[in-house]
């Protein structure tokens, strides 16, 4: 069930609707039935998965804290978290592995071995096995309580606005106030209609901008035969703004449902393509998996604690593995890579990069100085951003080829560059939609809160115009995919 589909738009106010007048003792355990239809809604089968990483890890966490030895805890903690990985690698990555494996063996003469499953990579299951994992590990850690409750720990894993693709949230923040959910007000003006607002803007992004761009980066990357380097640039800065536009889209529908529903969900981006520098980008974008990464990998590594070498080495570790969570494919790995590379040499430049604009006195408040830090950070995150689109070695090579040996600046002006799928007519709405996302994110930016929050703060008569606008503008002008069939999020396919 997309949030951009005819099904969402009847089942969350069924279920919102029928959530408010419920007893609040037993709220949690509808939106535990909702939240597994919703995930039974892809695919019926795949809820074993879920239901089995819940009993693990609820049982994990009630050993853990129970046991009285170090080392016991260690153990269980470890068996849980293979358990896990375990099932994550057999339907996610096992293709990944023996296709490696068999490249290896021919190299060297041997006969390949055949797979001896073929799954369908489950929806979500990438997101609520990292939460299930950072339970576990808080537990383990003292920094929670042990769950007792397995409907509500369930609930946990799987609570629908934020199980398919995130954010993925923390024990301390969500479990906590599913646990209150009988002691505190969870129906409120304030909530709904900063919620509704944020839902719109999600979908704006989704189906304005995000689909939209879509057409022309899914045209060039099918048809590389027939580009050159301004189609495959404008597709790579497009997949930019299309990864984004999905992504933040969608958490920002997931933050928006659950603050109708009372429960306040963490934030998972804030204005990224504003960043000043790499490191300031991963602070911004994706932020419950960058966080998580760091709280329970980066850190546990050593973190920073041991010397530059040590830290260089933690950040490769811990980008390689971020981009593998991402996908089975090297294009994946080495985006992380890219991304860890640019952060070790940003560190390592910044003492220089600090004296030559003290030499040069460079003012670096100046709106010159950090227009030219987000630009060349832009430049910086789409260029990986072709590594992570590409999904094989030979687009990726290809793509590359094409970028830098194929100047074409023609295409501009004899329409050629309206053959990728978009006309100019459907160029017009994209740029249209694009200075509205980034007049958006300026405000958002300058008022450090998300659009909810911003338009709770303005007039009544102001807000009720911003929500006409969206509606009206996403039926008319948004894109709904072939045959008006809703185009899925980005992220479901990790």
């Amino acid at each position: 069930m997309l949030f951009n589909s005819i099904d969402f738009l009847i089942f969350f106010p069924i279920v919102t609707a029928i959530y408010l007048i419920l007893p609040k003792k037993v709220k949690y355990i509808w939106l535990l039935i909702a939240s597994f239809y919703f995930y039974m809604s892809w695919n019926p089968k795949y809820i074993v998965l879920i239901v089995f990483s819940i009993a693990v890890t609820y049982a994990m966490g009630l050993i853990i804290e129970k046991a009285k030895k170090v080392s016991a805890k260690k153990w269980v903690l470890g068996l849980g978290i293979a358990a896990n990985l375990g099932v994550l690698f057999l339907f996610k990555y096992l293709d990944f592995f023996f296709d490696n494996m068999n490249s290896l063996l021919s190299a060297v003469g041997i006969h390949a071995v055949e797979k001896p499953f073929d799954f369908l990579l489950p929806v979500g299951i990438s997101f609520y096995t990292f939460q299930a994992i950072g339970y576990c590990i808080d537990v383990y850690r003292g920094e929670i309580k042990a769950e007792r409750n397995i409907a509500r720990y369930a609930l946990f894993v799987s609570f629908f606005p934020q199980l398919v693709a995130g954010p993925i949230e923390r024990s301390k923040n969500l479990l906590s106030q599913l646990k209150e959910m009988g002691e505190r007000r969870l129906w409120t003006y304030d909530g709904i209609v900063s919620g509704f607002g944020m839902m719109l803007w999600g979908l704006f992004m989704k189906m304005m901008i995000a689909d939209r761009v879509g057409i022309f980066v899914d045209a060039v990357y099918d048809n590389l035969f027939m580009t050159g380097t301004v189609e495959t640039a404008a597709a790579a800065v497009g997949f930019s703004l299309q990864i984004y536009a999905d992504f933040a889209g969608y958490s920002a529908i997931a933050i928006g449902a659950a603050r109708v529903i009372g429960i306040d969900l963490m934030e998972n981006f804030n204005t990224p393509y504003f960043s000043t520098g790499i490191a300031d980008f991963w602070r911004r974008w994706h932020i419950s998996l960058s966080t998580w990464f760091r709280d329970y990998l980066y850190i546990p590594l050593g973190g920073n604690r041991k010397g530059k070498f040590r830290k260089y080495l933690n950040l490769l570790i811990t980008f390689l593995v971020s981009g593998l969570w991402h996908g089975a494919s090297w294009t994946f790995v080495i985006w992380g890579g890219i991304h860890a590379v640019y952060q070790i040499i940003e560190d390592l430049f910044k003492p220089v990069r600090e004296k030559i604009d003290k030499a040069l006195n460079v003012n670096r408040s100046a709106f010159s100085y950090k227009f030219g830090q987000i630009f060349f950070t832009f430049i910086l995150t789409t260029f990986a951003w072709i590594f992570f689109r590409a999904r094989s070695i030979s687009v990726l090579g290809e793509f590359l080829r094409r970028l830098f040996t194929k100047w074409d600046p023609w295409v501009l002006s004899d329409d050629s560059i309206y053959s990728f799928g978009l006309d100019a007519r459907e160029m017009i709405i994209l740029f249209a939609s694009v200075f509205v996302l980034l007049i958006v994110s300026f405000v958002r930016y300058k008022k450090e809160a998300d659009i909810g929050e911003i338009l709770l703060r303005q007039n009544r008569p102001f807000r009720i115009i911003v929500f006409i606008l969206l509606i009206m503008t996403i039926i008319i002008f948004g894109e709904y995919g072939i045959e008006f069939d809703s185009n899925k999020f980005i992220y479901f396919d990790f």
